[in-house]
């Protein structure tokens, strides 16, 4: 099984798993080492990951819980702001406190909209950086990292061949909730979580793509509700894989460390590698 390649694109710290049956491994430098290690390797398709903001909270991490092994494309598992390599003094203090001043304006919603905004800069980097095919990409996105999926879905033009969220933010205004005491909404912040309503913005992701919305039968019952509500919005577009026993976490905390995989987090990624082997199957290129 091959080495995580670790690296930036563009800023974003990233960890990479190759397709299945490729030599590449680390490169001691961390920055640029993908492209020269596979040299002389076939470009393969991409499938780009944001993690979670609780457990897995870094791409390493994630890239840990749901590896997605065996899949004949890389794996690319993106940083979100303030995560990971991008922790202030190595914590996530400065993440709290952002969430203290303001959990809406000052960190889910801007978090949401620099890891999507900053995503097409990443994609070119990446597509220098590693052997990745020119061809549609794969997307997948837990709780936070879930929006920035939709996001990149119904707000870009970029080729998707196939999406999946994990116990996603498919609300923010529901995202909300989940923190102590009444928001004060006003103009500003009402336009914030309407925007990021990806129930309401189906239209946006109607023929997009495939997606599988997997969702926690412990998660919190507002996004589970969520969940459910984006599925019957987009119809045969959707599939809705409720799991057994599953919270919102996917990893035991502290969550930064890449971590052995916990067997809820298996049971979701087991479903993950059978729906983007499903897709890329279905696509114009060869495996």
């Amino acid at each position: 099984m091959s080495s995580p390649i670790t690296g930036t694109a563009a800023g974003v710290p990233f960890t990479a798993l190759p397709p299945s049956g490729s030599p590449t491994g680390h490169d001691p430098d961390g920055h640029g080492h993908g492209q020269s290690q596979s040299q002389g390797q076939s470009p393969a398709p991409l499938i780009v990951t944001w993690h979670m903001l609780d457990a897995p909270r870094s791409d390493a991490a994630f890239a840990a819980a749901l590896p997605m092994h065996g899949l004949p494309a890389w794996r690319v598992h993106l940083g979100m702001p303030m995560c990971g390599a991008r922790m202030v003094d190595g914590s996530t203090d400065a993440v709290r406190e952002l969430a203290r001043q303001d959990v809406l304006m000052s960190f889910l919603h801007p978090f949401v909209r620099q890891a999507s905004e900053e995503f097409p800069a990443a994609l070119a980097a990446l597509r220098e950086q590693l052997p990745v095919d020119d061809g549609p990409i794969g997307v997948l996105g837990g709780s936070l990292g879930g929006a920035v999926a939709l996001r990149v879905l119904a707000g870009t033009g970029i080729p998707v061949f196939a999406g999946a969220v994990v116990n996603a933010a498919v609300r923010l205004r529901s995202v909300v909730e989940l923190f102590p005491g009444e928001y004060p909404y006003d103009a500003e912040s009402e336009k914030a979580v309407a925007s990021m309503d990806f129930v309401a913005h189906a239209d946006l992701l109607a023929g997009r793509a495939p997606l599988l919305v997997v969702s926690g039968e412990r998660d919190h019952p507002g996004l589970r509700a969520d969940a459910s509500d984006l599925v019957d919005a987009l119809g045969e577009q959707a599939e809705l894989l409720p799991v057994p026993g599953l919270a919102h976490p996917l990893a035991d905390e502290p969550g930064i460390e890449p971590a052995p995989q916990l067997p809820r987090a298996r049971a979701v990624d087991a479903a993950l590698v059978g729906w983007f082997r499903r897709h890329l199957a279905d696509g114009p290129g060869p495996l």
